[in-house]
């Protein structure tokens, strides 16, 4: 039995050759998408209604498949015993994963991220069963967790699966993976387009033709499937004219939202490291997995019905997307609550992933980001009345803030927030507030929510688009002009005494008149000089194979001609001669070395 803290290894691989992974044509590729979507689509229908299922059994004892997640949620018949429930969940959430996949505890993404970057796209076929049992016990049974890092995990595994049953090269699988989580996210939430970006912004290590085109499409066909089981509906419905300010150019709003994208930096800086904190406390504290997470839902239960005593219902359990919707309708209100849900929430949150609970974060930084504009909104509105304040706006701003200053996911969280409240007025202010938010988070913290439970593993994850910036330098800037140029027939001896008198120089043009026959580098002619006869000539032994670019060419262009020629140098000329290149025009000498140095430099810089 694997426990919850040991890694899962791998099957013994016999001594069998394994077989030759197959490369899709993309046409093969996307229609693969289109079925992962359509897999994926229906198991974010079965995740939402098990988790109803459970809900209802153990809140109410109940069995139905009903459950309006957007709406507040009545109180139990179990009374204080109530706290319990939390508890019998955390019970089999342990056990499952315990004993099927030690991977489905907690929020899942970094978990697909490892699979990613560090296990070739291999994640395990029982993950998806393992999370959506594991998940949908711990949301049920009252976790202050989301859906979305469950989802994501599971259309993750999907997209694995597909991948390793046909044995698809290492990028395609990877593909699938990303094509997965997006998928999942879509079906889950009905936001197609945050779909799309958030394997964009947090999956894909390439983003092309090649797998963006999967991507959308697995992400699409899912979003159908999710519309036919729950129709079109947003996820929260605002009403436009409680968020009418947001677009009015009102310098003390601009400036309200100003303070509120830098407060909602610290509030994701701040989640980030609670959550690292509890995680470590009750690593420490508990050794056995049971106890440590008893411990902790019998506190979130407490919690929760601390909650429900003071303002009549489970507002901090679960997903809260009631919660959330109650607040942009209006229905809760005033700035000392909201700072209390937002505290009582942090803690739920923290203390139910920290304990071994199984879940996302994605819905508990919604709702941290909507009390926190919320409060904002009110507090200013308290202080300035007449300047136009509206909580309601606010909230809206504050959740796409805290989510992508956690997740470092900008345009992901921009654009889902606008897909699920459907109000266009509040883009700019959200555009604003939540770059300032990923701003004061990277200030205090370099790792995301995702990345910083890897990075103490020691697995760094790339958290920026930049690694191809190179590509558009221009060959003068990286080329190499220390060279000579020498006839093709003097023999090694002599250039060895030509070299003595040029020590600064790196290559060597073989070159008669005006016809280029080879390049050396200067490394290889010493070490050559030692091992063959002093009699070879540089003709005999320079790399002929080359190919010629302008001074100006960008470097993409130079190193797809270097490898369609299958040639290791480009020799550089200027721009006027670059239809008619000779020995005399050329400027500089680029090789592989002086590609992998341009890389390094742009990491560097």
């Amino acid at each position: 039995m694997t426990t919850a803290t040991e890694t899962p290894t791998e099957p013994a691989t016999s001594s069998r050759p394994r077989a030759k992974p197959i490369q899709l044509t993309l046409v093969q590729l996307c229609a693969l998408s289109i079925g992962l979507g359509i897999v994926t689509g229906i198991g974010a229908v079965i995740f939402r209604l098990l988790i109803g299922l459970i809900h209802n059994l153990f809140f109410f004892g109940e069995l139905s498949l009903v459950f309006e997640s957007e709406e507040l949620m009545p109180l139990s018949p179990w009374g204080p015993w109530v706290i319990l429930v939390p508890v019998i969940g955390g019970l089999g959430v342990t056990w499952l994963t315990r004993t099927f996949a030690p991977e489905a505890r907690g929020h899942g993404v970094p978990e697909v991220m490892d699979a990613i970057y560090h296990r070739e796209g291999n994640v395990r076929p029982v993950v998806a069963a393992a999370k959506s049992m594991a998940s949908a016990l711990s949301i049920g049974t009252g976790a202050a967790v989301g859906r979305e890092g469950p989802i994501i995990q599971i259309g993750s595994s999907f997209g694995s699966s597909f991948g390793q049953l046909l044995r698809v090269v290492t990028w395609q699988r990877i593909t699938l993976i990303a094509a997965g989580a997006g998928a999942g996210i879509a079906a889950t939430f009905n936001t197609p387009l945050g779909g799309v970006l958030f394997a964009i912004e947090l999956m894909l290590p390439e983003v092309s033709s090649r797998t963006f085109l999967p991507v959308v499409l697995a992400t699409t066909t899912a979003t159908y499937i999710g519309r036919l089981a729950f129709g079109m509906q947003n996820a929260f419905v605002v009403s436009l004219p409680a968020a009418s300010q947001a677009g009015v150019i009102n310098i003390p709003t601009i400036a309200g939202f100003i303070l509120l994208g830098l407060a909602c930096g610290l509030v994701s800086f701040a989640f980030i490291r609670v959550l690292s904190f509890m995680e470590e406390t009750f690593e420490r504290a508990f050794r056995n997995d049971y106890v440590r997470h008893t411990v902790g839902m019998l506190i979130v239960g407490g919690l929760m019905y601390a909650v429900s005593q003071l303002y009549g219902h489970y507002l901090i359990a679960g997903t809260s997307y009631g919660t959330i919707t109650a607040l942009l309708h209006g229905e809760l209100a005033g700035v000392t609550i909201m700072a209390l849900l937002l505290v009582a929430k942090l803690v739920a949150t923290t203390v139910s992933l920290g304990s071994g609970a199984s879940g996302g974060i994605f819905s508990p930084s919604l709702f941290f980001g909507a009390t926190l504009g919320a409060a904002m909104g009110g507090a200013l509105n308290l202080l300035w009345p007449g300047a136009g304040f509206s909580p309601v706006e606010f909230a809206m701003v504050g959740m796409a803030g805290v989510v992508g200053g956690g997740t470092g996911a900008a345009m992901t969280a921009i654009v889902m927030v606008f897909e699920m409240t459907q109000d266009y007025v509040i883009i700019v202010p959200t555009v604003m507030a939540t770059a300032l938010a990923i701003g004061v988070r990277r200030w205090l913290s370099d790792e995301n929510i995702y990345t910083i439970k890897l990075a103490w593993r020691g697995k760094h994850i790339p958290k920026e688009r930049h690694t191809n910036m190179f590509l558009v330098r221009h060959a003068d800037e990286i080329m190499e002009t220390e060279f000579i140029t020498i006839p093709s027939h003097v023999r090694l001896d002599k250039v060895l005494s030509d070299l003595s008198e040029h020590t600064s120089k790196r290559y060597i043009l073989v070159a008669d008149d005006d016809t280029v026959r080879g390049v050396m580098p200067v490394d290889d002619v010493v070490r050559l000089c030692h091992g063959v006869s002093d009699d070879f000539t540089l003709g005999q032994l320079a790399n002929t194979a080359h190919a010629w670019c302008g001074a100006t060419e960008i470097l993409h262009d130079v190193l797809k001609r270097m490898v369609n020629e299958n040639v290791p140098y480009a020799l550089v000329v200027t721009d006027d001669r670059v239809d008619s290149p000779d020995a005399g025009s050329v400027v500089g000498i680029v090789d592989k070395d002086h590609i992998a140095d341009s890389v390094m430099h742009h990491f560097k810089t």
